[in-house]
């Protein structure tokens, strides 16, 4: 079985890649999680593969982006950034899994090719770069326990662990934007503050919480 912390402390985000092509094998397995998710979530999440044009752009140069030719669009209707966040980082493990690496990218791809994808009443929350990396990226900076938890009363037993994997999530600028709440044994995440990604990175570290503890704290509307 899968150890979910160890796929979060291993997982870094990538921007440079091999051209080395997805295994039909993995290209199978990752299409089909994306369905699951899609149908669970209310959103349409699109595995692309092949495909050099999604990051062939000015803005994903900037970004250091070379060699992208395989992405994964999350496509959805409004006021779904939350779940965007929760699911996005469900497959972004999922890739982990099966050796390949990735990196969430908000605005640097190129927005004319993946907003093809898109039906008349969708937007694209992000893009996430998918292939064999250069490298395997490298750790983040990361906040204090303190610094991002609130406790009251007794927390769960593996509250501490569930904080940590928290801490791993990836977010816009590493912002870390977050506050978990513990209130007599009863769990919630909150943002400190708005952002243009505020809820999307909530997701994500919603998302790393609840697979380490078991706890639940998120409740996704379709």
């Amino acid at each position: 079985m899968v150890n979910i912390m160890n796929l979060i402390k291993d997982r870094h985000s990538v921007r440079q890649y091999k051209d080395v092509a997805v295994e039909d094998k993995k290209k199978a397995l990752l299409e089909n999680y994306a369905s699951e998710l899609s149908a669970k979530s209310g959103l349409r999440i699109k595995v692309v593969f092949d495909d050099p044009e999604g990051f062939n752009s000015a803005l994903a140069r900037y970004g250091r982006f070379s060699n992208v030719k395989n992405y994964i669009a999350l496509l959805g209707n409004s006021g779904m950034d939350e779940a965007a966040g929760y699911y996005g980082e469900a497959i972004v493990l999922k890739a982990q899994e099966l050796g390949l690496n990735t990196c969430w990218v908000g605005l640097t791809f190129n927005k004319k090719v993946v907003k093809k994808l898109c039906n008349p009443s969708e937007k694209i929350y992000c893009a996430i770069a998918l292939g064999y990396g250069e490298n395997q990226g490298a750790s983040h900076k990361v906040k204090t326990f303190e610094a991002v938890t609130s406790i009251k009363g007794t927390p769960p037993e593996n509250f501490a662990e569930g904080v940590e994997a928290a801490l791993l999530a990836p977010t816009a600028m590493n912002q870390q934007n977050f506050v978990i709440k513990c209130r007599e044994g009863q769990c919630r995440i909150v943002t400190k503050h708005w952002s243009p990604y505020a809820k999307l990175d909530l997701g994500i570290v919603k998302y790393h919480f609840e697979k380490v503890t078991g706890l639940k704290v998120y409740e996704p509307t379709k």
